[in-house]
């Protein structure tokens, strides 16, 4: 008996793992978009982190925000609470305990921009006497800053932003170290850059070619050659084009990105080559694609097409200064810019002309670099309130200051740059800002009407700004009034909400009051003085899948891309990237993550098609990576020219325009005593590694006419990874 009923059982157990095994085989045998469907995430999960479309961000000077470990608080002379200029003990451990306490989470932010993390020089700035409290001093970029933390203290905000459904993005700046020189003087710092506490090169001392080392006195940043290749202010300029330093630098970010983070934040994008900024984005979305912005200071509501072009080109986002100046014009400024809310319209139509995404641009009210909006606004909390209605209803990702909800302004004794940097004041909850980004945020989760949807305007005058955001069958409808001591009324008012009742999604919090809609009509409605309301319909279905975004927002054959929208039904369809199909990593109704083919490069159009056949509209212009990127210095001697004629390369590669001299790079630089002065020209770009190319340098002259060189196409083999150089002469 004992012997039949072993044999049963091990009958028994063959029959177990044969079932196992014909499981797993038949799992590993699925497709991938079928078994990968059931673990989709939806765009507005904590996992989407290669968007930050439907978020709320909210910027920190670690600094400045809670000191939660005071163990770690410097001594010496650069920490002084009572000093703007020096550390006064805000960590990570404080960051930390505003996550757990619901802080941010209860004001409707998913997302926070945390100050470098990076070791910092603890060199005072001979100029002003300021510590590196900021983080922008960078003196080992493998290292933790020792006054923010451990490592371990670092992944544990990261670990507990997570679990709390919030992102984590940090502050890198990848243009320079420390002080190096000032008013001609060495200082003892002399801008060391460390790995892993081992020193790599001092700016003094600089075998290696690290640094850039051209003078000061040469950096007027009258044109946008000076302010790329000249220092900032005595700091020591690292050279992205030396080998070693683009290594260090791809290195340096991994260690961040294995941390946890989900995006980045990169200062001074202006002060640095567009093409060694492409390949270091290119090699950091091959490793971990998460959503990349970068710092081009611009005061201006104009156009800035060098500013444009790196937004369009680079692969990463800006930060919208062109609309902070704007929101500042027409709202903080408006008694002295006479600027009004039909010049904000136009700016904000003017930028959709000018921007290939524009949704994906990082909007802002105030910031660490300028005075802050309350200032601006003589303390005028209403003007803050109409402000930050405006800027979460409008196009963009929205990013609040820190204290900006708790109506901080400028610390007495001045303005800006340190004194819009004091200790937050307070954590209060019942604040009405607070309350309006409460309120509207979360609309950016459930609505995608703001997170991807286009702007129209529906009535108009210099005090009164009302529109909407439409993105399929969704509509969010705001309307502003600006001036605090009359009331109009909004005749002839028109919507595209559907028939029916809208309740202020406000609550009334600033007056604004509720309407109704009848065949597109709005009933009569009066908007108060200084009034704002908020009304908006979520669509339970749309007519058709309806593309949002593509990120990031360039890619390469193999990697991973994220499509963010609605509509695409929860049963798997297929994406095409022109005429070739994606192999489908995951999907859902509103994100579908998928693999780049190969066989496409340059700009192309992707479509979603559902499962019922129904297709998307095209989303035009997604990037396309012809590979592996690496920065090539391309020069020619001899280009001589005449007034208004510059020179541009075009060659074989869509990074080199694919022959089409529309799309040639440039224009080239001949300014730059270290590298080329004309007729000598040059410019650094971002080209496949490894590859044969072929190309040649064309001069263009302000009517666009062009003449090519003669000869033969130059030929260069680009090196297999780092950086690279080729001189030629002009034929």
């Amino acid at each position: 008996m004992k012997t039949k009923k072993k044999k049963l059982v091990y009958a028994a157990l063959i029959a177990i793992m044969a079932l196992l095994f014909g499981i797993i085989t038949l799992i590993t045998m699925m497709p991938v978009s079928a078994f990968a469907a059931s673990k989709a995430i939806t765009d507005d999960s904590v996992e989407n982190n290669a968007s930050m479309s439907t978020d709320v961000i909210y910027q920190i000077v670690t600094d400045r925000f809670v000191d939660g470990e005071p163990s770690n608080n410097p001594s010496g002379e650069i920490y002084d609470k009572n000093n703007l200029k020096k550390y006064h003990g805000g960590d990570w451990v404080g960051i930390t305990q505003k996550i757990n306490d619901g802080y941010f989470t209860n004001m409707g932010v998913s997302a926070i921009w945390i100050s470098s993390p990076v070791q910092n020089s603890d060199y005072i700035d001979p100029s002003n006497g300021c510590a590196p409290y900021h983080g922008y001093w960078g003196r080992d970029f493998f290292l933790p800053n020792q006054y923010f933390g451990t490592m371990e203290e670092f992944t544990t905000l990261v670990s507990t932003a997570h679990s709390k459904d919030i992102k984590v993005i940090i502050d890198f700046a990848p243009n320079h170290t420390s002080f190096a020189v000032y008013d001609g003087i060495k200082q003892p710092n002399d801008g060391a850059l460390y790995k892993n506490g081992e020193l790599v090169s001092t700016y003094s001392n600089d075998a290696k070619g690290v640094f850039n080392h051209v003078s000061d006195q040469w950096a007027e940043f009258d044109t946008w050659e000076h302010t790329v290749y000249a220092p900032l202010f005595g700091l020591a300029d690292l050279n992205q084009q030396n080998a070693i330093t683009d290594q260090y630098l791809k290195d340096a970010i991994k260690v961040w990105l294995d941390a946890g983070v989900d995006g980045i934040r990169v200062d001074a994008v202006k002060h640095m080559s567009l093409g060694w900024q492409k390949n270091w984005v290119s090699d950091i979305y091959d490793y971990k694609p998460v959503f990349i912005f970068g710092e081009w200071s611009h005061s201006a509501t104009t156009s800035e097409p060098n500013m444009e072009n790196f937004a369009n080109e680079s692969g990463m986002s800006l930060l919208d200064f062109r609309y902070n100046t704007a929101a500042r014009n027409a709202l903080a400024n408006a008694m002295t810019s006479g600027y009004t809310m039909k010049d904000f319209h136009n700016t904000m139509m003017d930028m959709e002309e000018d921007y290939d995404n524009i949704n994906d641009q990082v909007t802002f009210l105030d910031n660490h670099d300028q005075s802050r909006f309350m200032t601006e606004a003589g303390n005028n909390k209403l003007t803050l309130d109409i402000a930050f209605a405006l800027q979460m209803t409008s196009r963009g990702i929205p990013c609040v200051y820190y204290g900006t909800e708790q109506y901080m302004s400028d610390a007495a004794g001045g303005k800006s740059d340190p004194y819009n940097r004091a200790d937050m004041t307070g954590f209060d909850q019942s604040s009405r800002a607070y309350q309006i980004i409460s309120k509207l945020a979360p609309l950016r989760k459930s609505n995608p009407a703001l997170a991807y949807g286009s702007t129209q305007e529906r009535w108009l005058n210099d005090d009164v700004y009302v529109y909407e955001r439409v993105f399929g069958n969704n509509v969010v409808m705001t309307a502003i009034n600006r001036n605090q001591s009359s009331g109009y009324q909004l005749t002839g008012l028109m919507s595209s909400l559907p028939d029916g009742a809208y309740y202020d999604v406000l609550g009334n919090l600033l007056g604004g009051g509720n309407i109704t809609v009848n065949k597109g009509v709005v009933s009569e409605y009066y908007l108060g003085a200084g009034q704002v309301a908020v009304w908006q319909y979520t669509a339970d279905e749309n007519d058709a899948p309806i593309i949002g975004n593509v990120n990031p927002k360039m890619s390469k054959a193999g990697n991973t891309v994220t499509i963010t929208g609605r509509g695409f039904g929860n049963s798997v369809g297929s994406v095409a990237f022109d005429v070739k199909n994606a192999q489908i990593v995951s999907w859902s109704d509103s994100l579908i993550k998928v693999i780049v083919p190969g066989g496409v490069t340059g700009d192309v159009a992707v479509v979603v098609t559902t499962s019922a056949g129904v297709e998307s509209e095209a989303f035009n212009g997604f990037k396309i990576l012809s590979g592996s990127q690496v920065s090539v210095r391309f020069k020619v001697n001899n280009a001589t020219t005449y007034y208004g004629v510059n020179v541009y390369i075009v060659g074989n590669v869509p990074e080199l325009g694919a022959w089409d001299t529309s799309k040639a790079i440039g224009p080239l630089f001949n300014d730059t005593p270290t590298i080329g002065k004309y007729p000598t020209w040059f410019y650094d770009i971002s080209v496949p590694a490894n590859t044969k190319l072929e190309y040649k340098f064309i001069k263009v002259d302000g009517a666009g006419n062009v003449i090519w060189e003669s000869g033969m196409n130059h030929v260069y083999t680009t090196p297999a990874s780092n950086t690279g150089e080729i001189t030629v002469n002009w034929q």
